[in-house]
């Protein structure tokens, strides 16, 4: 059976998706694949969210990641709005949920590393539903 393709959707595909992007692919890469994008695309990935994410788990997402547009993924079986009240209507998939992040941009290490804390316990309660097809 193939692996579920998860989408993680924001307006900039800059921050929020692009963590949820690297932490799907590093701890559930076994169990779906994961894509981020956004409703705008912005030139670079957030510098902190780069920096602090090559601390904390050693992954490098500038060399494996960029900020894309919705169109420029494939079809997706599940859809995860960060919470920016991304609506994505032309975008079809079976399960859609909204994780409710609030932006850490411009923010401090605590709040960045708090936000990518968060994403990472919600990647890994997504990996335990889908592996248990509650999703």
């Amino acid at each position: 059976m193939d692996k579920p393709k998860v989408a993680f959707i924001c307006v900039h595909n800059s921050c929020r998706s692009q963590v949820a992007e690297g932490l799907g692919k590093h701890l559930a890469g076994d169990v779906f694949e994961s894509y981020s994008a956004g409703t705008e695309a912005r030139p670079h990935i957030n510098q902190d969210a780069i920096r602090l994410m090559k601390m904390l788990y050693g992954i490098d997402m500038e060399k494996t990641q960029y900020s894309k547009l919705l169109s420029e993924i494939p079809p997706v079986d599940i859809v995860v709005t960060m919470g920016c009240n991304v609506a994505c209507p032309h975008f079809l998939c079976k399960h859609r949920e909204d994780w409710g992040l609030d932006d850490p941009t411009g923010k401090d290490d605590e709040v960045f590393i708090g936000m990518i804390r968060e994403i990472e316990n919600k990647i890994k309660e997504l990996s335990d539903r889908i592996r248990k097809r509650i999703i």
